[in-house]
C-alpha cells in the first residue's frame, strides 16, 4: 500500500480540470450555468430529502456568484463545490461536493443532486467516484462519508455502486421540514478503496 499523499496544509489543492469520468466532465461553477441550474433547483421534488427548499432564480444566480471561480480547498472545514456536463453535449445536469471535515483525522464527505431528467443513468455513480478519488488521492483522506435521509432509496443505492458501506442507520434523529426522519450514514476507507481500485 502506497503512502497517503501530504495534506496540503498551508497551501492550496487545486484539482486539474475539467475532472473526467467515463461520460461525464466535473468543474468549477462558472457564471452561465444559471440557467440550466435553475432548471432543476426550482423543483420541489429535488430537494425533498435535503434541508434545503427549491430555490428561486434570483437565489440561484446568488448561489453561482458564491461558487463561481472557486477551483481548489486551502483548509480543512472547506467544501469543493462543482457541476457535472455530460462530455459528449456539454449539459449541465448535476453539481457535487466533497467536504473536507478534518486535516487531523483526515475525514471527508461526498454530496450529489443531479436533474430528474437525467437521473437513473448511473451518473450520480460516477461522479461518487471521481469525488472519493479527489479526496483518496488528492487530499490524503483516510474515510469518506455519504449522508442521507433514509427514505432516499436511490440515493444510497448510488453510495453502495461506489463502494461505499452502510455504518449507522439513525432513527428519528432529526427533524426535517417539520417532520422526524431516518438518517443513514455511509461510508468508505482509503483502504476499502484502494482494494476497490486494484480490483479494477
Amino acid at each position: 500500500m502506497t503512502a497517503p499523499p501530504a495534506a496540503p496544509g498551508d497551501g492550496a489543492f487545486e484539482p486539474e480540470y475539467p475532472i473526467r469520468t467515463e461520460r461525464l466532465l466535473l468543474r468549477p461553477y462558472a457564471l452561465a450555468d444559471v440557467d440550466a441550474l435553475y432548471a432543476y433547483q426550482r423543483l420541489p421534488e429535488v430537494h425533498r430529502y435535503l434541508y434545503t427548499e427549491p430555490r428561486s432564480r434570483s437565489e440561484v444566480e446568488a448561489l453561482v456568484a458564491e461558487r463561481a471561480g472557486v477551483r481548489a480547498l486551502t483548509g480543512a472545514g472547506q467544501a469543493l463545490a462543482l457541476v457535472a456536463d455530460l462530455a459528449q453535449t456539454g449539459e449541465l445536469v448535476g453539481d457535487c461536493v466533497l467536504f473536507w471535515h478534518s486535516q487531523e483525522h483526515q475525514q471527508g464527505e461526498v454530496g450529489y443532486v443531479f436533474n430528474p431528467a437525467y437521473q437513473g443513468r448511473g451518473y450520480a455513480t460516477e461522479v461518487v467516484g471521481a469525488l472519493l478519488r479527489l479526496g483518496f488521492d488528492g487530499l490524503g483522506m483516510h474515510r469518506i462519508t455519504g449522508r442521507l435521509d433514509a427514505r432516499n432509496v436511490a440515493s444510497a443505492r448510488v453510495l453502495e455502486r461506489a463502494g461505499l458501506r452502510r455504518e449507522a442507520h439513525l432513527v428519528e434523529n432529526e427533524i426535517v421540514k417539520g417532520e422526524w426522519t431516518d438518517e443513514l450514514i455511509y461510508a468508505i476507507l482509503r483502504g476499502e478503496w484502494e482494494a476497490r481500485q486494484a480490483a479494477g
